[in-house]
This record gives structure tokens, sequence and C-alpha cells, in this order.
């Protein structure tokens, strides 16, 4: 008889068994995958430095590896008028004028570029920029001239009897020759107009006198936003002017604006990553499709086709562009045009105490009382205390040598202006003052003042109602 099976404790064959589900280990990245992702971090962080200094370069700098927009022509005229004194020894003179903005020094940047990158005008060519802020009389004009020739040590302590005598001693310092061989030297005179107001016209004079006269190749362009300047010229410097002028205007529509807009925020093609670029330059195209972007740009046109604006604009909005955030949006640059056309008074009213913003509503009502007529402290302060006698109970009478003291704040901040020179006689609560704020700016400023009283701003809405 066989004995009874035993409970099998047995393990069952491995085929038979269940699987047994494993722990899923995580695995740690490796060496070569954490150096992978430094590596295309840096490269990112890279390419985002690169476009941020090619659009800063662009931008900030108006540097001439830009591109002109409608200047085809003044570009041609202008370098073939410069291309006749550097090689040919021919004196010129000319004006390029233009509303500011309008590219006349961006103009000369780019032909002056131009030329440099021809050998035989690098190295002959002298040039001497002078500007009208800078240089306000003939004197130091002449010293400025000195210092850029390099002819400080000729000059030494040399006494000439006249302006014409200096000016033809250093020219004869730098002939070399004959006319053909002599160093060509080109006069560039920013702020033209306001050589026009030196003594007597003399650095004009002698400058267009020499560039008439055949003796060391001079040509002298002036700039000018003037429309009106030959006007200003006496007639003795008229007359040995060449009455060439280049006119500069801002004749482009908006969608030419556009294409500048594309233009001037594509990267170029010589980037050094060209799918970075390729992706970049994409958005931008989408981004002159985008009809947010459109009205922003519609707004700033609109206001002004001055081309620094449009860089002000652009620049404000590539400075949001960071390695997590690397393409521009349409909220930068709506971002970038509430900032560009903030109000500057406007931000300064947000850091006045209630007590002077109480005084400004004050010179807000007068203003409207009286139609825009000056007023003084004591009808300010009047006024003040009116409101102060309704509203007691919420404001606090402050003594009239603290109102003195908020409204004289008001005066250095230049919130408000005098009408005259104050005199040491005159009573100060009596002199005549204008306001330098108009209802909207004091309107928009209230509207986002801190922790601003519910009773100073219904002042500030009625208009009548406290007088």
């Amino acid at each position: 008889m066989r004995p009874p099976p035993r409970p099998s404790s047995a393990r069952a064959p491995a085929s038979l068994r269940e699987p047994r589900m494993q722990p899923v280990r995580r695995m740690k990245p490796s060496a070569m995958s954490k150096r992978k992702l430094r590596e295309s971090s840096g490269e990112s962080a890279e390419c985002i430095s690169q476009v941020q200094k090619i659009l800063r370069e662009r931008f900030c700098h108006h540097c001439a590896a830009g591109k002109l927009f409608g200047m085809e022509q003044q570009y041609r005229h202008l370098l073939e008028l410069l291309k006749r004194t550097t090689v040919h020894g021919e004196s010129n003179s000319a004006l390029v004028i233009g509303p500011r903005g309008s590219g006349k020094s961006a103009l000369l940047n780019h032909v002056l570029k131009d030329l440099r990158e021809v050998e035989q005008v690098r190295e002959n060519l002298l040039e001497v920029h002078l500007n009208g802020l800078l240089q306000t009389n003939d004197n130091v004009a002449l010293k400025e001239i000195t210092r850029q020739l390099q002819l400080e040590n000729v000059v030494g302590d040399k006494v000439f009897g006249s302006f014409a005598e200096n000016l033809a001693f250093l020219l004869e310092a730098l002939r070399k020759g004959d006319r053909t061989s002599s160093c060509p030297i080109l006069f560039v005179l920013d702020e033209f107009d306001l050589f026009v107001h030196h003594k007597n016209q003399s650095l004009l004079y002698n400058l267009f006198d020499i560039s008439q006269s055949a003796q060391t190749p001079v040509t002298v362009i002036g700039l000018t936003c003037r429309q009106d300047i030959l006007e200003l010229l006496e007639k003795r410097v008229k007359s040995r002017f060449s009455h060439r002028q280049i006119y500069l205007m801002n004749s482009f529509d908006f969608k030419q604006y556009m294409k500048i807009f594309k233009k001037q925020l594509s990267l170029p093609a010589e980037f050094p990553d060209e799918s970075f670029a390729q992706k970049w330059n994409n958005n931008v195209q989408h981004l002159s499709e985008d009809r947010t972007v459109q009205g922003v740009l519609q707004n700033l046109f609109q206001h002004t086709k001055d081309l620094r604006s449009l860089h002000l604009l652009l620049m404000l909005a590539s400075s949001a562009v960071t390695v997590h955030h690397p393409l521009l949006t349409a909220a930068d640059l709506q971002e970038a045009s509430r900032q560009h056309s903030t109000d500057s008074k406007a931000n300064i009213v947000h850091g006045l105490s209630v007590l002077e913003i109480c005084l400004i509503i004050a010179m807000k009502h007068l203003n409207e009382v009286y139609d825009g007529e000056p007023f003084n402290f004591q009808m300010v302060y009047n006024e003040f205390q009116k409101f102060i006698q309704r509203k007691a109970h919420s404001m606090y009478n402050f003594e009239k040598p603290v109102v003195m003291k908020a409204f004289e704040h008001l005066l250095q901040l230049e919130l408000v202006q005098p009408l005259e020179r104050p005199s040491a006689r005159a009573q100060r609560e009596f002199l005549l003052l204008k306001l330098l704020l108009d209802s909207s700016q004091i309107m928009e400023a209230l509207q986002v003042y801190p922790n601003c009283p519910t009773d100073v701003k219904q002042w500030a809405t009625s208009s009548l109602s406290w007088l």
C-alpha cells in the first residue's frame, strides 16, 4: 500500500510559475547626457547673447552696418560728391537738410564707411567733425580743428592776426606738392544752423572761401534741420556756398514702415546658428502679420515717423529676450509700447504727497475757472481752504507754512513754473505762476495713485462744485 501523498511544498517548475513583477528602477542620467544638456543650454545662451549684441548695435549705436531706407538717391549723390574730393582733388560744399530723426547722420556715416573701404581714400582723407552745440564760438572751433588735424606742435605759441590767417596756416601745414597730391580734408558741421550765429560768420566764410579757391582740396558738409538755413547766411557767405542741398524727408507709408520693422528685427544670413536664425526670422514674420503688433506700430507711426522712436520701441521689446523666453511675442511689444509712451510728468505725480496732490487739483480748478490765466500761491491756498472746510472730517488742515513748503517742492519738480524771474523784493505768495500739467495728465495719475483718498478723487472730477 502506497503512502498518501504529502501536501507539496516543493516549488513549481519555472515554466508554470507566474512571473514576478520586478520594481522599476529609475535610471540616473549619465555623465554624457548631462554634458549634452549643458552644451545645448550653453549654445542657446550664446545664441541669445549674440542676438542681443546684434540688436543693441543696430538700435542703440546707429552703426553704419545697418540699412538705409528710402535714401538711395541721396546716398549716391553724396557719395559721388565726396569721391570727387577724395579721388580727384575737387573742392565742394553741400548741406544735408531734414527734420530730426530723418537719417542725416546715418546717411553720412554710410557714405564715409563705403569711402574708407577704398584704399586710396583710406590713406589720404582727413576728417574734421564739429558740432554747433560744442563749438560755441570760432576760437573754440579753431582749437578743435587744430586738435583733430594733430597740428598742436606745429602751431605752438604762434600768434595770428586773424581767424583766416590761422586757418590758412593750418591748411598750409598739411599741403604737400601740388593740388592733386595734397591730403583732402572733409569738414562735417553738425547743427550747422548754430554756426550761423557766430560773430560775423567767420568760420563759415573762411571754410566756404577755401572750398571755392584753388588751395587744399576741401569739402564742407553741413547737417541741419532748418529749412530756411540759406536765409540765415550773410551775403558774402552765401555767395561762396555752392548751393548744393540734399533733402531728407520721411516720406514712406505704413507698408514700407512695416518692412523697415521686419528688416530691423531680422537676423543676418551670417548668424552663427542658422536654425535659430531661421526660427527667429520666421517669428518676426508672424509678428508683422499679427493684428495686435500692427496696432502698436500704427499708433507709433501716426505719432512720429522718426526711426529712432521705432528703434527705442524695439530695444525695449528685445530686452525681454532671455534663454527661457528666446522669441519675441506680441505681449512684449505691447509692454514696450506702454513704457515708450509713458508720461514722465505723470510719473512724477505718482510720488507726491496727498497735500501736494491737493494743491495740483486746486491749480487745475483755477485753470478751469479762469481759462488758463496765471495764478499765485495765495489763490491756490484759498482754493485748498474751501475744500478743507467742506471735508474737514476727512482731511487734516495743514498750517500755511507747511502748505507753502509743499508748493515750493512742486516748483522744484518743475510741475509749476513762474511766468517771470522772481525778484528779491517780490513776495513769494503773489508770484504769478502757471501749471505745466493738463487735466488729462492729472486724472490719469490719480487713477493709479496708491491709496488716494476718495474725497480727493471726487474733488478732482468735480468741475465747479467747491467754489
